[in-house]
């Protein structure tokens, strides 16, 4: 590859790049070369590939194709792909080391301990240096931001941040809020005390730091860092942000702004919550968590005090949350769903989803392990659970479908086995749980995001979900979560590649994996439209990958906006499943320019006119959006008019409905302008007579001869054949809404 820089790049930086990179490989092949004749071994030919003990994949080289490709590109295309592939190169190079280091014996020699030592480090120094050359020859605005807690470097497109509120007291670490390192702690303290021992002249003073210092504040500090922001729940004014400490309660003004109202410290794991009148129901799922909320934890490997489900909490006065329940379950709870609320039985079905280990049987019975044959296992399943309203303490698991069974056979694990799909494909972990489900009550449907697989289930029988139809991804490594459109005919998936962990938005990691996939739902079947990935290239120390997200409520439109840790927030139009676009966006650059330190935008979700999202570790952010070109003020203040019932629990779906608002008709008439389904002196009548409507219903008039021209307009469009399939959907939208409007006039 490095061959090939001189005649079709002149960026200084790749052709010093290159130059290092030949001259570091010429020395490296040497080194082997004598390492191996020193020992009698063969010497194989450096470029004959195929003696290689691996595949090419893992070996990071370039396919023929992608050498084929890149000697047909120039300039800053050229650029782009060779340290695409130089990236993947060095990362084969250190993959191959680690495999050798883990054969028996590699170690022994230390002449190639050293090597295979250099290797590894230098390797990693350069991916370093080719990833932030190619952020900084990217055009997109988000690549390259500054590192900083308070002071990152931000960009936006068609968002307005409006309102941030930082973490309340009690769900940092004063000492270290930003989540840092103890190592790196531990340094800045040396540096702080050896600063005040040689102004003091104190010798005496190092030698305590030496020997008593490091551990104690590693021990002390790095248990604090589990204060992350997670998801969460709104109804009516209320919104619940939960943490791995506990949860903070917010009040929403009239501008949509929140005001802390009171913190609830209850460590247990990333508390996903939902709101179902005045219960808050909160998943609990690490070892670590007790029916008491307490801070102590458990150490024991049974304890009576462990909790490890769904805790309900009567959140009816805002400022004393009190517990009310808590249904222990075999894997803990990761995250709920809301399934119904039987308002004439006085309960709440609930599916919970647990991921993590199984419970010892002898601390809570029925939890049956992992062994082999024994189709009592507590894994494939999930549970349901049923919540008296009024007598929520005796909440209870009224059943444990295993909705992976095979239908032939009944056996489990009748799904993904877990695995890669073949060449050049991901590994995707095995189908034993849903990490996420979320369903779409008005057509009786949900979606399972189910670490192996996709599924589509019929909940008509809330009790015993239904397959309808499952689908496998070659590039998903982990089915992270779902959410249907708002005419429930299509649903997004994605993909948790890296478990939200890692740096997984790198200009060299490929687009199809920690990405969503988008699919129609076609006579209860899912096909497979479209990828989507974030676009911007994120630096090696901003995990990044596909998280949670929700629909933004513009009649006639499919618009999602999404979190993407530290790649920001991410607004798309997937009304054409098939060509997913970006049009809006919002990001920080990294929380530390040295180490990836865990940040970013956990959730993003929109509820009554504004985006709000839990940033991991700086706080809580709401967002307008803004009028472009790709959406109008008249959409965006339809939006704002959608009903969703003022509740916003991020697995329970409802279908948004409009008023017959001149607002949502200029909405679908601006879409119909948009893609030229109309003449442009239709448009414009259907305009003027809209713009005068809002005048005539503010007033709250009458006029007989205006709603005859809305309805006269509304036959218009019924005679217009200039249709797709979408346009005419939104000529009968905007057609009925002219007449509702029409009536009103009367």
């Amino acid at each position: 590859m490095s061959a090939l820089v001189a005649e079709r790049t002149n960026r200084p930086e790749v052709i010093d790049l290159s130059g290092r990179i030949y001259a570091s490989q010429s020395d490296e092949i040497e080194f082997m070369q004598k390492w191996l004749q020193d020992r009698g071994e063969p010497i194989p030919d450096p470029m004959a590939h195929h003696t290689m003990h691996t595949s090419l994949k893992m070996a990071g080289m370039a396919t023929p194709e992608q050498m084929k490709k890149l000697a047909t590109t120039q300039g800053i295309k050229f650029d782009r792909l060779f340290l695409q592939l130089m990236i993947t190169h060095h990362e084969g190079a250190i993959t191959m080391v680690e495999e050798l280091l883990e054969k028996s014996g590699s170690a022994y020699d230390p002449v190639l301990f050293e090597f295979t030592s250099d290797i590894n480090n230098e390797q990693k120094a350069e991916i370093k240096r080719m990833l932030e050359l190619m952020a900084s020859i990217d055009d997109d605005p988000r690549a390259g931001l500054s590192s900083g807690f308070n002071d990152a470097g931000q960009a936006s497109l068609n968002l307005e941040l409006i309102a941030s509120r930082p973490k309340p007291p009690g769900f940092f670490d004063p000492a270290n809020p930003s989540g840092l390192p103890p190592q790196r702690l531990t340094e800045y303290a040396e540096e702080e005390e050896a600063e005040k021992a040689d102004k003091a002249n104190a010798a005496a003073l190092e030698d305590t730091l030496d020997g008593e210092k490091h551990e104690d504040d590693e021990d002390k500090r790095w248990p604090l860092l589990g204060f992350a922001n997670t998801d969460m729940a709104f109804a009516d004014d209320v919104l619940v942000v939960g943490n791995y400490h506990g949860f903070n309660i917010y009040r929403l003004t009239p501008d949509g702004e929140p005001q802390h109202v009171t913190s609830v410290v209850c460590p247990g794991g990333q508390g996903d919550l939902s709101i179902v009148g005045d219960l808050l129901l909160m998943s609990v799922e690490e070892t670590r968590g007790r029916l008491d909320c307490g801070l102590e934890g458990i150490s024991d490997k049974v304890s009576t005090e462990r909790f490890r489900g769904l805790r309900i909490l009567d959140i009816s006065d805002l400022a004393r949350p009190v517990q009310v329940g808590a249904v222990q379950t075999c894997r803990g709870s990761h995250t709920h769903t809301v399934v119904s609320v039987l308002e004439d039985a006085g309960r709440i079905m609930v599916y919970n989803s647990g991921i993590r280990s199984i419970r010892e049987e002898e601390e809570l019975e029925g939890c049956v392990d992992d062994t082999p044959g024994d189709n009592r296992t507590a894994l494939f399943r999930i549970d349901v659970i049923e919540i008296p309203v009024d007598r929520p303490a005796e909440a209870r698991i009224v059943a444990s479908p295993t909705i992976f069974a095979d239908p032939e056979t009944g056996r489990p694990a009748g799904l993904w086995r877990g695995g890669d799909h073949g060449d050049e494909t991901q590994e995707t972990e095995r189908t034993d749980h849903c990490h996420d489900i979320t369903i779409f009550p008005e057509h009786g449907i949900a979606a399972g995001a189910c670490s192996g697989n996709g599924i589509l289930f019929d909940i008509s029988d809330p009790l015993r979900p239904r397959r309808l139809d499952e689908v496998t991804d070659e590039g998903f490594a982990y089915w992270h979560s779902a959410t249907f459109n708002n005419d429930g005919n299509k649903v997004i998936f994605t993909d948790e590649w890296g478990g939200g962990m890692r740096p997984r938005c790198r200009a060299h990691d490929p687009l199809e994996w920690g990405a969503n996939a988008i699919y129609d739902i076609v006579d209860g079947k899912l096909k497979f439209r479209a990828h989507y990935k974030m676009p911007a290239p994120q630096l090696h120390v901003e995990n990044c990958v596909a998280h949670n997200g929700s629909i933004v409520p513009v009649p006639g439109r499919d618009i999602f906006v999404q979190a993407w840790y530290q790649g920001g927030i991410s607004m798309i139009d997937f009304t054409n499943s098939a060509n997913p676009t970006e049009i809006a966006y919002f990001d920080r650059g990294p929380i530390d320019a040295e180490d990836l330190i865990l940040g970013g935008f956990w959730s993003s979700y929109y509820y009554n006119g504004k985006i709000y999202a839990t940033e991991i570790a700086r706080g809580l952010d709401v967002f307008s959006l803004l009028p472009s070109e790709h959406v109008t003020e008249s959409e965006i203040a339809a939006a704002r008019l959608a009903d969703i019932g003022n509740v916003f629990n991020p697995q329970h779906q409802q279908r948004a409905t409009w008023p017959s608002a001149p607002t949502v008709a200029l909405s679908y008439l601006e879409q119909l302008d948009r893609t030229g389904a109309l003449p442009e002196a239709t448009i414009d009548k259907i305009r003027a007579e809209l713009v005068r409507s809002v005048s005539i219903l503010e007033d709250e008039d009458v006029d007989p001869g205006h709603a005859d021209r809305l309805e006269e307009l509304a036959s218009v469009l019924a005679e217009e054949n200039n249709y797709d399939s979408l346009d005419k959907k939104n000529s009968m939208a905007l057609a009925k809404t002219l007449k509702d409007i029409a009536a009103k006039l009367r």
